[in-house]
């Protein structure tokens, strides 16, 4: 940790482990944006997509990497982004490594939404979206408001949000079978979490809603890292506990929901992002910055990994994290249960 003043007598603490992972995380996610964007049917050399995005590529580089391929990859990018920092801020708030959108049912609550959308009012592609976000958040205020017992505790919380999330896989499994053949096959595609077919209408949306909550979620930063230590520490040091938790969950929530309206339900990476960067930066505290970086990196690199590790058939980037990240959690279990946690 180093001190670093300016002129005007401000002072600012930096963690050099912590700034060179989050700059070496940053670069391994623009290196695989930009491999990413030249794999394909047409491959495309890195130099040329770096040329063709400053502007100095022929028609049909530019064609091909500003119209098709480069949305795909900026919504893979705030969609990892928003799922890591979504994930970080859960762990933190239920000081517990499980405490992520995929266990807590976020993610299926919004798969709930999507299905309603699909199966009951034939929905359109931006009325799915807006299914699957509306049904996050209904999700998240249903969890909070189950878990609040003279405020919301971590284990509670926890438990209340695996209850919420057998529950709505109920709910999903009900609507399936409702469903005639075509929406049957289209909600099973959805329910995947792919990145397919993604174009700017779903990159706007999203990148405003990151561009207004991460400084949100920053501010927030120190009053995180007091919840932590516990309600009565936080609250001897001034800290407004149960406001700050409801703001900063109310934070992940949209940020999980709005990834989950932009890909599907993308397993996993909320849950290994936070984890995997704090064994990079070996920092206590929530690590948001390395976290949001992490899962960008995760899910461009899944997203490169469907598209080539498995010859002439493409995945959907779900099913690769939905394989790592299962055995990432089967892992996490059992290290959890050794040291006496679970």
């Amino acid at each position: 940790m180093k001190a670093l003043r300016t002129k005007g007598g401000f002072s600012v603490r930096v963690d050099v482990r912590t700034a060179v992972v989050v700059t070496l995380l940053v670069l391994a996610a623009l290196t695989a944006g930009v491999v990413l964007i030249g794999t394909g049917d047409f491959e495309i050399p890195a130099g040329d997509v770096v040329r063709t995005l400053l502007g100095q590529g022929d028609a049909g580089q530019e064609f091909i990497i500003n119209e098709l391929r480069l949305p795909r990859v900026l919504v893979g990018l705030l969609v990892g982004a928003s799922l890591g920092l979504g994930g970080a801020l859960f762990q933190s708030i239920a000081r517990n490594p499980l405490g992520s959108p995929d266990v807590l049912g976020l993610g299926q609550g919004a798969t709930a939404g999507a299905l309603t959308m699909i199966v009951l009012f034939k929905g359109s592609a931006v009325e799915v979206a807006g299914g699957a976000l509306v049904g996050g958040l209904v999700t998240g205020l249903a969890i909070y408001l189950l878990a609040w017992k003279r405020g919301v505790h971590g284990y509670r919380l926890v438990l209340v949000g695996i209850g919420v999330s057998a529950f709505t896989t109920a709910v999903n499994g009900y609507l399936l079978t409702k469903a005639d053949f075509v929406d049957a096959a289209r909600s099973v595609v959805w329910m995947t979490g792919s990145l397919n077919g993604r174009d700017w209408g779903q990159v706007w949306p999203l990148l405003a809603l990151v561009a207004v909550l991460v400084p949100v979620v920053l501010v927030y930063g120190r009053p995180l890292r007091m919840l932590e230590m516990g309600d009565d520490v936080a609250n001897a040091l001034g800290i407004p506990v149960e406001r700050t938790r409801f703001a900063l969950l109310t934070a992940s929530v949209l940020l999980t929901a709005a990834a989950t309206a932009a890909a599907g339900p993308v397993s996993f990476v909320a849950l290994t992002a936070p984890q995997l960067a704090r064994r990079l930066t070996r920092s206590p505290g929530p690590n948001l910055m390395p976290s949001m970086f992490m899962g960008a990196a995760l899910l461009i690199v899944a997203d490169w990994a469907s598209q080539r590790a498995f010859g002439a058939d493409q995945l959907p980037v779900g099913v690769v994290t939905g394989v790592l990240g299962g055995g990432y959690l089967l892992w996490l279990l059992v290290t959890q249960r050794r040291a006496g946690r679970v």
